[in-house]
């Protein structure tokens, strides 16, 4: 009976090792371009009023529409889903 147990735990244990390494790694953010880069550092010196290294909501309320429009042009805003078109019966 101890063997029959033990082997299920060495199958179960195995069986869960296994199953762990096919989860899909979570995706990497992509490394920034230089443009990237030099835009991020000048909104940061710009905006980032709490010094900590991001651009929270609140700073990026504070932001003008020419530094929004750089960091859309430069790729750094997060592009927001349309939302579906309402259907009507």
């Amino acid at each position: 009976m101890k063997k029959l147990l033990l082997a299920l735990c060495a199958i179960t244990a195995l069986t869960l090792t296994v199953r762990a390494d096919d989860a899909p790694a979570a995706p990497k953010k992509p490394e920034l371009t230089a443009e990237q880069k030099a835009v991020m550092k000048d909104m940061l010196a710009k905006y980032d009023t709490n010094k900590d290294g991001k651009l929270s909501k609140d700073e990026r309320a504070a932001m003008s529409a020419e530094d929004k429009a750089k960091m859309e042009k430069a790729g750094l805003v997060k592009q927001k889903k349309a939302a579906p078109a309402a259907t009507t019966n």
